[in-house]
């Protein structure tokens, strides 16, 4: 995001200092003649613009996707948790205990890896202990109850680790990029250089819409690393009402795993 601050800000003062060395040379008109303010907003700058907008509904379309997987899987894990109060003592204890560990996993270590485009291998110890257990319930109605939650779970943490990903591939942003830089330039070199004091403020306000649109673009495709990243207060609500409910039966010192969803190496 610095880049492309800097790289705007760069392309500006570029254009202006055309306009005072280059334009002399290369057109013989007064000073204080040139393109009018509404003359600015040319075809190059619909054409960025359009670009930027589509672009713009793409990546809020992969943040959208990113919340919903989020929120699904909370709900996925929490179906399992209550699901399980219809299995036997031991195995309610065993799956409820796992999804404790299972948020904790995904909320602590997870999702940091996110932020980076990586998903993390820790959750999956978890989710792999769940289905061992639920092979011990097959043929009971609970089974159907607690594959399908998981199920559902595993569907929507692929989603979610799907979306982490940017889905404007680099080439489509650099070329947004220099398609800025072009008409940045291009409106600065046809500004007349005297009495421009408008202009010179149109242009300037032009370049900060343009560069913000940019930024945010780039923010909302990293849908867990932006500065409007996708928080993980559902599956950590999630983990507190999983951990409310396995503590209803048992003790916290059952639990086997630590606050970030380690495997406890006790547990055997």
């Amino acid at each position: 995001m610095v880049v492309v601050i800097v790289v705007a800000v760069l392309a500006l003062l570029a254009g202006l200092a055309a306009n005072r060395w280059l334009r002399p040379r290369l057109l013989s008109v007064a000073d204080d003649e040139g393109m009018a303010v509404k003359d600015l907003v040319g075809p190059m700058l619909t054409l960025t613009v359009l670009l930027l907008a589509f672009v713009l509904v793409t990546a809020s379309g992969s943040y959208g996707k990113a919340e919903v997987a989020s929120r699904g899987e909370a709900r996925a894990v929490d179906q399992l948790v209550e699901s399980a109060e219809y299995a036997p003592a031991e195995q309610r204890s065993k799956v409820q205990a796992d999804a404790v560990c299972y948020a904790r996993a995904v909320s602590r270590q997870e999702w940091p890896a996110m932020s980076d485009g990586h998903g993390s291998a820790a959750p999956s110890v978890w989710s792999t202990d769940l289905r061992r257990t639920f092979g011990k319930l097959e043929g009971k109605p609970v089974f159907g109850m607690l594959t399908a939650a998981d199920n559902k779970r595993s569907e929507e943490r692929d989603e979610r680790l799907t979306q982490a990903t940017a889905s404007i591939p680099s080439a489509i942003f650099w070329f947004l990029l220099v398609t800025l830089i072009v008409t940045v330039m291009a409106l600065g070199v046809c500004l007349p250089r005297k009495n421009n004091r408008g202009q010179l403020i149109t242009l300037a306000v032009i370049t900060a819409l343009l560069t913000t649109a940019l930024c945010i673009i780039r923010d909302v495709d990293r849908p867990f690393g932006g500065i409007t990243s996708v928080d993980s207060t559902a599956i950590t609500e999630t983990e507190r009402q999983a951990e409310r409910d396995f503590l209803a039966h048992s003790s916290a010192g059952e639990i086997p795993c630590d606050a970030d969803g380690n495997r406890r190496a006790t547990t055997t």
